[in-house]
């Protein structure tokens, strides 16, 4: 796929900032460990899990008849609307079949928290956003759904990790329209990072509508992927987790060292963590999701890649 002039331009541009940042890297240890926690800070936010909203309940219709459970989340990694009259995002969860005292299927659809407070304020604004979720669920999984639906007293099925597990599998959606995708808010160094995948990226985005009374406010949904398709069986890299504790005794700590023979500089590394997990990504070579064993500050953590040994370490302070 050939790329526009300004992306090659920009992509230039990114190769130069990775240059850079190596060179900081071998050169003033000191000012990248400060640059680095600094992005990690301000990704942190971005790396905290979904928060449940609502669930709705609906039938299954047809050859898949059944109860279907969709969790609605405020997640901000998902982007808000730029503007009223622009296109809501969301990004939606594979579909899971549950089966334990009563068999029923859940998925889940994540907004930004701010389009859930725009909802909470207008009831025929809610309504309309519901009704776009279940036209977005049956387009997306190829459901026969009615229109008709019941809001659950709980506001989530099932638990936040498996939730969040959904949402972040990966997954291809078929394109409907051509529009450019929307891509969710994120540090710096994440966004970097995303430029130098745009030669193999394809557009995935849907949009749905219904008729709308009120010109201002388009009924249109953008659909987004939280993570990137990942390429067939990247390796799971060799890694050891040790709990540290301090000289005092006061507080402790995870060290996380992560071994990536053939990496050569820390542009190919994508790092996320939240205050439960830790997820690396190299493309198309590495691939580790760990569940970590304490709650931790995401804040606090620290990255620093050792070059000459090819090894990643991570150290995050205990809640």
């Amino acid at each position: 796929m050939e790329m526009p002039g300004c992306d090659k331009a920009a992509l230039q541009q990114v190769n130069q900032f990775w240059s850079m940042l190596d060179d900081m890297s071998a050169k003033n240890p000191e000012e990248y460990r400060k640059f680095i926690e600094r992005q990690l800070r301000e990704g942190a936010e971005l790396c905290a899990p979904p928060q449940p909203h609502a669930c709705i309940r609906t039938d299954l219709l047809g050859s898949k008849m059944g109860v279907l459970y969709i969790n609605i989340c405020g997640w901000k990694r998902v982007p808000a609307p730029t503007s009223h009259s622009d296109p809501i995002p969301l990004s939606g969860g594979r579909l899971e079949s549950i089966t334990k005292q009563k068999e029923y299927s859940v998925v889940d659809v994540a907004f930004n928290p701010k389009v859930l407070e725009m909802m909470e304020k207008d009831k025929k604004e809610r309504e309309k956003i519901h009704l776009l979720v279940l036209n977005f669920i049956r387009q997306q999984h190829n459901l026969n759904l009615p229109q008709s639906y019941k809001l659950t007293k709980d506001q989530i099925k099932g638990s936040i990790q498996d939730m969040k597990e959904r949402l972040m599998s990966p997954k291809q959606i078929k394109s409907s329209a051509n529009e450019p995708q929307s891509e969710p808010a994120s540090s710096l160094l994440q966004q970097i990072s995303s430029l130098r995948l745009a030669e193999s990226k394809e557009d995935s985005s849907i949009q749905l509508s219904i008729e709308q009374k009120k010109p201002a406010r388009p009924g249109l949904i953008e659909v987004i992927s939280i993570t990137e398709a990942v390429q067939p069986e990247p390796k799971q890299p060799r890694h050891h987790l040790t709990v540290l504790t301090d000289s005092n005794g006061s507080g402790r700590s995870l060290k996380l060292n992560i071994e990536l023979p053939g990496v050569r500089s820390v542009s190919q590394c994508q790092l996320n963590i939240s205050q439960d997990d830790i997820l690396l990504e190299v493309e198309d070579i590495y691939y580790l999701h760990l569940s970590l064993p304490e709650l931790v500050k995401e804040e606090t953590c620290t990255a620093t890649f050792n070059k000459k040994e090819q090894t990643l370490t991570v150290t995050v302070i205990v809640l």
